[in-house]
């Protein structure tokens, strides 16, 4: 296992000092058999009281709530933790599920619940006709499939960093033909949704150990991928955005059905539009000797 330090800054300014109302900050990673969360700690100016809590997905969340106005909010995380994550995973898929198309359990069915059904309207079929173009014939190899579908969300979208807030619906991405790792792995969530596979979201942070990654700057940043279901393998990362699968380079911090309740930061401020001057990020994933 290798030990990282993950520093997350991200600072809101304003016109003038402004009311802020509650602020929900998802920063704390998720511990998991390859994770380990040695020390987290949050600290927010103007003070605030941090109340934490775990959601329907068991994500770590604290409610941050603001006792004064401020012109400037300044959120600061740093983490330790230690990752062991297997570079070149090999999935131990049920015999039940090798070949696609399969079905899950009835109990697996149920507690998957909403996490197989699309979320974004596809009333032509246009996701659907896209994504069924990867099935290559009546039975074929599970884990090939999701493969081929991982490589071809980055086949056909082009890499684009995207500053803004929210996310193109999977109609827009591949309309447009570029988007965010966020638009990537909500397309390729969608998609996979559209075959019958349980699947979320994933946003956490990127470790940029190697030249030619996609979503990172400098030595890491935030990033979203995906997970899907797949019967005694569990839960299989596919990251499209870098054409990998498995999470040797991932620390999760959030899974959801939807990318939008997995923000690192989501809150509100009492004022005009004009008042909110604009927002930065600054992220660094480090290796510890």
């Amino acid at each position: 296992m290798i030990t990282l330090k993950i520093q997350h800054k991200t600072i809101y300014r304003y016109r003038r000092a402004v009311s802020l109302g509650p602020h929900r900050l998802m920063l704390r990673p998720r511990e998991t058999r390859d994770l380990r969360v040695i020390s987290c700690e949050v600290t927010v100016d103007p003070l605030a009281t941090l109340t934490w809590s775990q959601d329907v997905f068991g994500n770590a969340v604290a409610a941050a709530v603001f006792v004064s106005n401020a012109g400037t909010l300044t959120i600061d995380s740093v983490t330790l933790l230690k990752l062991g994550a297997e570079p070149w995973p090999i999935f131990a898929v049920a015999g039940s599920a090798i070949d696609y198309p399969f079905q899950y359990a009835g109990d697996e069915r149920t507690d998957l619940g909403a996490l197989m059904f699309q979320q974004y309207p596809d009333p032509e079929g246009r996701l659907r006709n896209w994504t069924w173009a990867f099935v290559r014939g009546v039975q074929t190899d599970t884990l090939a499939l999701l493969k081929d579908l991982s490589f071809g969300v980055s086949s056909w979208i082009h890499y684009q960093s995207r500053d803004d807030e929210g996310v193109q619906s999977p109609i827009e991405t591949l309309d447009r033909g570029w988007g965010s790792c966020r638009d990537f792995a909500v397309l390729f969530v969608e998609a996979a949704r559209c075959l019958g596979f349980g699947a979320r979201i994933v946003s956490g942070y990127l470790l940029a150990a190697q030249a030619g990654v996609q979503g990172s700057q400098d030595a890491g940043s935030t990033h979203a991928w995906a997970e899907v279901y797949v019967p005694g393998a569990g839960w299989i990362t596919f990251d499209p955005t870098n054409r990998s699968v498995g999470g040797y380079n991932l620390i999760p911090v959030a899974v959801a059905r939807d990318i939008r309740q997995a923000m690192p930061v989501a809150g509100s401020f009492g004022g005009v539009p004009d008042d909110f001057l604009g927002m930065s990020v600054e992220v660094e994933v480090t290796a510890q000797n």
